[in-house]
């Protein structure tokens, strides 16, 4: 047992020390760049003395320039040239810290962010010593503003003039949270005392999360934001102070058709961008507006979303940040009706990513630029832009002193800064190897320990174990192929339904044996495999076919009295089980008070799941009760109801207890506790889980539920710990994926992580966005002890279970390794290890082992 310890104690030493080499911060440049006029050339003028910057989080660039769009205002200024809109590509991984830092040095941030944008306390990330646009005009004397997500406050410290900060985590706020940031608009635009303000909207990320891009409150929330722009923009044609204001509109990210992001699909990456000024009119006769993709989302040309920094930078006469890998967008030079300046700012752009490249990349060319050099087949990245600086060097070398013709060196200068861009932005990170081989080394002594501690149990030459062997070595070299990552869900579904035949045969071939039972065992195996074949069917999952239609969207969200009905029957079941759990060790004269009792549990569970529905997809809800339905279900306090379903289940789980405790018979108090308990426990935390589960996946855990009764009557599987672990292990990453989830960052659910939360707590928020999105193999947990407790040992269970898990920890780990400069190492592989760290952590030590296992021993389960 100690050794089986000691090889869990190793598996978050593992994942931490591996995880602190494979995301590190990504080095930079200090200091704040300076124009150097001997060598650059005078500085082009300024076309702008303030800039509005309002960021619309999650504004997908079809919101804006799509037909269905609430954004007529903005599509009337396109058409008249006021406006010039582009698609900003945001790499991923495309949530909003990153994407901010993006946005404001032009760098590529580092998929470390990822994590630190859940930790709204975290500091670490600051970008204070960073060089920002942001900085560049405060080192000019300018003063900033800003007011919505308080990200920009953790990024920036003591930077701004004034700021009205609000958290970005309660997504369950489409309107306060919006309100906060509007009602200073008025105030800042008659101030005269800032040179940028930074307004950054939540609400329409908000509602993608609650509902996705669907949802009926999403068109008003785009007008509403659409409603912002016009006045900014009335503003700035008649307010004398704000004339030579410049007003960016843009998206930090986008958002699948889900609802959610994090990940590199096209909804994802393709931000709106447009920069609206009267001054356009000037350089703009007005586009089609609005008007169909080029493909996907792209609208519009498409600009890589870092391309902001150096042209906010142009365009206000500030130097361009040191670690920027932005282009001058292009549309925008006429501005400058003297085309020297074009050069001027391309030139600029240049030599900052000159020095970026220099130290990439270092070669002596670029200390002796006349140097002879072979440029007819250049052998590598930086080779390449060695030719094409040279190319640069080559023209101004023949210009004899004179300044370059505009459409000569024009085309050499913005060669040089794209393929600078997409070298630089594909370079591997700086891998620290000694900690990722360190990582491999403590994953490998895991399993290597956990083989020892239990090679009686896993050396057994049966069916069962060599299923459990074939399982464990396939799933490890399927994460070394970027498809099989994406699609992880077809090798559970596969594994899980050849499982279930193998059981199948093993029980027909006893009940043969013994003569009985034979059309019973196909009964329940057709039963069982039908079951899971409605699981697989219930949602669309992986990611080369999530908008492909499934049970969900072509069946029960047409049919929303279906989708309550079975809901409503899921409810009544889970009631029905719990008070026959507690029945039996109440005197009959009781029993009907008991079914009450467990029904009051039960019963503000669903109402709150019908409010929270109503308020969510009021279209699956108010069919069903009505428009006076719905205002009742609208006036009621989501919060309370929440914390009273939790208490009701808390409570039930001490009255469970302590019948257990106290309530059995004498002749039965000193027998061993089991089945009866941790089935009881199983209803009450099924209630709980659903509370935290989507209304149309509720009926999920009716079919978990006749699944586990068809292997607990039907397979026997009693017999061996082996075929309760891999059962457990099978169904818990079926139901993972049965659940809509995938291994993208952009599949995380925030929809019920602010169930009975008031105010953003990162821990309390962190668990239930646990508990939600892994809220399935959290019901096969206990699942697996259920059917473990009458047969009363834990050691085989848990000590399988962590060989696969350490062994699958380890698989990852190599792979992300091995494949460190693979294209899709941070879009599918990077993901793919931080859910990798949630199952191992999260799941495996925090509910198996820790929570299950504690309650296993402190009952007293023999």
């Amino acid at each position: 047992m100690a050794t089986l310890v000691i090889a869990n104690l190793l598996i978050p030493a593992a994942v931490l020390t591996f995880a602190a080499g494979f995301f590190p911060y990504k080095p930079f440049l200090p200091g704040l760049a300076e124009h150097d006029v001997s060598e650059r050339g005078e500085m082009p003028p300024a076309q702008f003395d303030k800039v509005i910057l309002m960021v619309v989080d999650a504004l997908r660039s079809d919101f804006v320039f799509g037909k269905s769009s609430g954004f007529k205002f903005t599509q009337s200024l396109i058409a008249n040239g006021a406006a010039l809109p582009f698609t900003a590509h945001a790499t991923s991984p495309t949530v909003t810290m990153p994407r901010v830092k993006a946005i404001t040095t032009g760098s590529i941030p580092s998929f470390l962010d990822v994590i630190l944008n859940f930790a709204e306390s975290d500091t670490t990330s600051t970008l204070a010593y960073q060089d920002t646009w942001l900085a560049q005009i405060k080192a000019k004397g300018g003063n900033l503003v800003m007011h919505g997500d308080d990200t920009w406050l953790k990024l920036f410290p003591e930077t701004f003039y004034r700021a009205d900060g609000t958290t970005s985590f309660f997504v369950s706020d489409f309107t306060e949270v919006d309100n906060n940031v509007t009602r200073h608009v008025p105030d800042e635009l008659r101030a005269n005392d800032w040179n940028a303000l930074i307004m950054h909207y939540l609400g329409l990320d908000h509602i993608g999360h609650k509902a996705g891009p669907l949802s009926p409150n999403m068109i008003p929330k785009q007008q509403e934001m659409d409603g912002i722009v016009q006045q900014i923009f009335e503003a700035i044609e008649n307010d004398p102070h704000l004339q030579s204001t410049l007003l960016v509109l843009c998206g930090d990210h986008g958002m699948t058709d889900g609802g959610n992001h994090g990940g590199s699909a096209p909804g994802e990456t393709s931000p709106a961008l447009v920069f609206i000024s009267p001054k356009f009119k000037s350089i703009s006769t007005g586009l089609d507006s609005p008007v169909e993709p080029h493909q996907d989302f792209d609208f519009y040309t498409k600009v890589e979303q870092s391309d902001i920094v150096p042209t906010i930078a142009g365009l206000l006469g500030l130097p361009v940040s040191l670690n920027n890998l932005g282009v001058f967008i292009s549309e925008l030079l006429p501005l400058w009706k003297n085309e020297r300046h074009h050069v001027l700012l391309l030139l600029n752009n240049v030599w900052q990513m000159h020095t970026l490249v220099k130290t990439a990349f270092p070669h002596e060319a670029y200390e002796h630029p006349y140097s002879q050099l072979d440029c007819s087949d250049p052998s590598s990245s930086g080779m390449k832009l060695v030719c094409k600086w040279r190319r640069i060097t080559d023209i101004i070398r023949v210009s004899d002193g004179r300044e370059p013709a505009p459409p000569v060196i024009l085309p050499a200068l913005i060669d040089f800064c794209k393929s600078a861009q997409e070298i630089m932005s594909s370079t591997a990170s700086n891998y620290n190897m000694a900690y990722l081989l360190s990582g491999i080394a403590l994953a490998f002594l895991s399993v290597a320990l956990t083989t020892t501690s239990a090679r009686s149990i896993i050396f057994r030459l049966n069916a069962a174990s060599l299923y459990f062997g074939l399982v464990l070595v396939l799933y490890g070299i399927l994460m070394f192929a970027s498809s099989y990552v994406e699609e992880e869900h077809h090798f559970w579904y596969w594994t899980t339904c050849g499982w279930i035949a193998l059981l199948c045969l093993q029980t027909l071939l006893g009940s043969y044996i013994k003569r009985e039972g034979i059309s019973k065992t196909i009964f329940k195996a057709a039963a069982l495999l039908l079951f899971h074949r409605l699981v697989r069917a219930w949602n669309q999952t992986g990611q080369k076919h999530s908008g492909e239609p499934d049970f969900v969207t072509s069946f029960l969200l047409p049919n929303p009295h279906t989708v309550w009905i079975l809901v409503g029957v899921t409810y009544f079941m889970l009631s029905l089980s719990l008070g026959s759990h507690l029945c039996r060790h109440i005197p009959p004269t009781y029993h009907v008070l008991t079914h009450i009792a467990a029904a009051g549990i039960a019963i503000p569970a669903f109402i709150f799941k019908l409010s929270f529905t109503a308020r969510d997809a009021p279209e699956i809800v108010r069919p069903v009760v009505g428009e006076s339905g719905m205002r009742v279900l609208e006036g009621l306090s989501l919060v309370l109801i929440a914390r009273a379903v939790f208490l009701l289940c808390a409570l039930g789980t001490v009255w469970v207890i302590s019948l257990e405790v106290w309530g059995r018979s004498p002749a039965k108090r000193n027998a061993p506790r089991g089945v009866e308990l941790f089935d009881a426990l199983h209803a009450i935390l099924s209630i709980f889980l659903i509370t935290q589960t989507r209304a149309h996946n509720v009926p999920l855990f009716l079919l978990f539920s006749l699944q586990f009764l068809c292997l607990r009557d039907a397979l026997g599987l009693q017999s061996t710990q082996t075929q309760i672990t891999i059962s457990t292990l099978l169904f818990a990453h079926t139901s993972f994926f049965a659940l809509g989830n995938t291994n993208a960052i952009s599949s995380i659910d925030l929809s019920n992580a602010y169930n009975g939360v008031a105010g953003y707590d990162v821990g309390v928020v962190g668990l239930l966005v646990f508990l939600s999105n892994w809220s399935g193999p959290v019901w096969w947990a206990w699942g697996g002890i259920c059917l473990l407790a009458s047969q009363g040992a834990l050691f085989g269970y848990l000590a399988l279970q962590t060989l696969f898990i350490a062994g699958s920890l380890l698989a990852i780990m190599v792979a992300c390794t091995a494949l460190r400069t693979h294209l899709f190492i941070w879009t599918v592989f990077s993901p793919k290890y931080l859910y990798a760290m949630a199952w191992s952590l999260g799941w495996h030590l925090l509910v198996c082992c820790y929570g299950l296992g504690a309650i296993w021993w402190a009952m007293g389960v023999s």
